[in-house]
């Protein structure tokens, strides 16, 4: 997988942590995580950024994909491994 993934995310997330495990099973090694909970000035730039205040934010690339919910979605659809590869 050649593809940077970002998420922004809290020590306490049920679903950053569904996140991280859904992108390890499609082959990302490394998650470039910005912990939003441990520095308020990440939270008012991934509000900026996203549009959006909850946890999980995850980028692609320079591609949003959202949430989980949304990486799910993805992947269900078999869209997220491309992504990721390209």
């Amino acid at each position: 997988m050649s593809a940077k993934v970002t998420m922004y995310s809290t020590a306490v997330c049920p679903y950053c942590v569904r996140a991280e495990a859904l992108l390890k099973q499609r082959g990302v090694t490394a998650i470039d995580k910005i912990r939003i909970d441990q520095d308020p000035d990440e939270r008012d730039r991934m509000i900026e950024r996203t549009g959006r205040r909850t946890v999980p934010q995850i980028y692609i690339g320079e591609r949003h994909v959202g949430g989980f919910d949304d990486l799910a979605a993805l992947d269900r659809a078999g869209e997220l491994v491309p992504l990721l590869q390209a």
